[in-house]
């Protein structure tokens, strides 16, 4: 099954109103093109979306949220509903972020709620998965990316799937400069695959997107992206400039 690169735009906390507007003018010009073979995807901080969406409404670029609440409203200081970025215009967002799984504790059934939460909203969830560098080493690689895709996408239907992404995100290759060989990213996703079979079937595993991330850019993109089971990028540092993120794109596509 020929499934359609997906690469996404994580600019985790940068960027406000006015920055994201001068990235989307200058990046929006010859979109199009690109996005003929790949679905484009920009995740900008809560507060740049606004002005993300205004720009974006009749593009062939879509737009993220980096984090959604797991509640529908009330006393959450800090959170931001489904409801809120439906009607912001957003129609993805990246949930299970190495991020925030280390440095906010998120565990797996918190996120599976988040997952299952934005389901139901109709927003298309980015599940992230990644195992650190001490647990590749140690042999985990494999038991880390069982618990975490078991975890994460629990009491999902097979339905559910056709709105979810997965992103394997090797933790040790995230905004360190070092990046998973194509051979080791690519035995990764082919084991991500096998549990999504497990779990979901053969159709659901041969249908569902799994980006990479961890240090892509220009240089790395087209060799990553030619992996039987690499289907796109969940990209960090070379998505803050236009013409960086565009480059990527351009060579994953070529």
């Amino acid at each position: 099954m020929e499934r359609k690169l997906i690469i996404a735009a994580n600019w985790k906390m940068n960027k406000g109103p006015a920055e994201t507007a001068e990235f989307i003018e200058s990046f929006l010009p010859g979109s199009e093109e690109l996005s003929e073979r790949c679905d484009i995807i920009i995740a900008p901080p809560f507060v740049s979306l606004p002005a993300a969406a205004s720009l974006l409404a009749d593009s062939v670029v879509a737009l993220s949220a980096q984090n959604v609440s797991d509640q529908d409203e009330g006393a959450f200081t800090g959170e931001v509903a489904t409801c809120m970025l439906n009607e912001v215009g957003v129609q993805y967002v990246i949930l299970g972020h190495s991020e925030r799984r280390a440095i906010y504790g998120e565990s797996d059934q918190f996120i599976n709620a988040k997952v299952r939460k934005a389901l139901t909203a109709d927003l298309h969830p980015i599940f992230c998965i990644g195992e650190t560098l001490e647990e590749r080493e140690s042999g985990k690689l494999e038991d880390v990316l069982r618990t975490q895709m078991s975890g994460g996408l629990a009491d999902l239907t097979v339905e559910h799937m056709s709105d979810v992404v997965v992103a394997y995100e090797p933790v040790w290759a995230i905004g360190t400069g070092v990046t998973a060989t194509p051979d080791q990213a690519q035995e990764a996703h082919a084991f991500v695959r096998t549990l999504l079979e497990e779990q979901f079937g053969a159709e659901v595993a041969g249908a569902t997107r799994i980006q990479y991330g961890g240090s892509v850019k220009a240089g790395n993109s087209a060799e990553l992206m030619a992996q039987v089971d690499i289907d796109g990028a969940l990209v960090g540092g070379a998505s803050l400039e236009a013409g960086s993120f565009r480059d990527l794109i351009a060579n994953a596509v070529a």
